[in-house]
């Protein structure tokens, strides 16, 4: 079915567009969503990358490698809307991206915390291939493949991300302990 659309698209048809827009967004804006962490900003990437596709559509060779088409273009629109705003301030809201999945205890909560500030030390190409790789569950060479970028680039960048996480995690747990201790 997604094939049909998309060669419908390809030829104009913007109702065919549309459909496949309202069955990818979600998606789109929950893997733009964790590269940026920040809604608005990962709302516009999804936006952006929508427009693009429109756009680039008659360009697509393979239909059947629209959904990785489509995943670089919106890596591609995540990273420029993470240089267009640099600052990386606090987001006070906290709304939910994929539902709630039970009970929202305080130790969950803080966990959330602690996962949002260590992802916000990590720059948005790391965050980008980790989120390829343990969200959308691709390999590390369809990440390369996807992104056009050799796989030793793949494979560095999300070694540090790792490294990067880990350590503002346990600088976090220390921080916490620390404040327990005074308390």
């Amino acid at each position: 079915m997604q094939r049909a659309l998309v060669d419908l698209a390809r030829q104009g048809d913007e109702e065919a567009f549309a459909d496949i827009a309202r069955a990818v967004g979600d998606r789109l804006m929950a893997i733009a969503y964790r590269i940026l962490r920040d809604v608005d900003r990962a709302e516009d990437a999804v936006q952006q990358t929508l427009v693009t596709a429109w756009r680039e559509l008659p360009s697509l060779r393979d239909a059947d490698r629209f959904d990785a088409w489509l995943r670089r273009i919106l890596v591609h629109a995540c990273y420029a809307e993470a240089r267009r705003r640099r600052s990386w301030a606090a987001n006070v809201r906290i709304l939910p991206v994929d539902g709630p999945d039970g009970r929202d205890d305080m130790a969950t909560v803080l966990q959330r915390d602690l996962l949002e500030r260590a992802f916000r030390r990590v720059s948005p190409e790391q965050s980008a291939i980790f989120v390829l790789h343990h969200y959308v569950g691709l390999t590390l060479p369809e990440v390369a493949d996807e992104l056009g970028v050799p796989l030793g680039t793949v494979k560095s960048r999300l070694h540090y991300a790792t490294q990067a996480l880990r350590a503002a995690l346990d600088a976090d747990a220390r921080t916490l302990s620390s404040t327990e201790r005074l308390a």
